[in-house]
């Protein structure tokens, strides 16, 4: 069976606060996830929140279809951008944490990214949307460590 994995990240002020929404779907199986953080960049919850989806996922080995609306994540895949800085030890690279943290889960599970045009119309892209949005408008928001460390915050 596949598991479809949609996910979107939002943050406002990029950086700012930030969250991520993500609808996992599995036959009749569907689960939301979200969270939010108090400073952070879109970019980042993009990634996070393919992560965390895919840290959801309980079975090794998962057939797993990636929908997200972020070419910098599904390029970063789809084109060998992430093979291609791993080679280089990341260089220059932001989000280093995060790629860092999804390269075993890209080895766990057989995972496929698919970009969709965001804002358009998708049901659970648009879902995922108001799920990162409501997430970063929360009181008392977490930090994210991993931006705050890179970033001296």
């Amino acid at each position: 069976m596949i598991i479809f994995l949609y996910t979107d990240g939002a943050a406002k002020g990029n950086p700012g606060p930030g969250g991520y929404g993500i609808v996992l779907e599995a036959g009749k199986f569907r689960k939301e996830l979200a969270a939010g953080f108090r400073k952070t960049t879109n970019n980042r919850m993009e990634l996070l929140a393919v992560i965390v989806g895919l840290e959801a996922l309980k079975k090794p080995g998962s057939q797993v279809k990636v929908v997200s609306d972020s070419k910098y994540v599904v390029d970063a895949i789809n084109k060998g951008w992430l093979k291609s800085w791993i080679q280089k030890g990341f260089k220059g690279k932001k989000n280093i944490d995060l790629w860092k943290r999804m390269i075993p889960l890209l080895q766990k599970h057989q995972v496929t990214f698919h970009w969709v045009k965001g804002h358009n119309d998708h049901p659970q892209n648009e879902r995922c949307d108001r799920l990162a949005v409501a997430a970063s408008e929360q009181p008392g928001l977490p930090a994210d460590e991993g931006y705050e460390m890179q970033n001296g915050v």
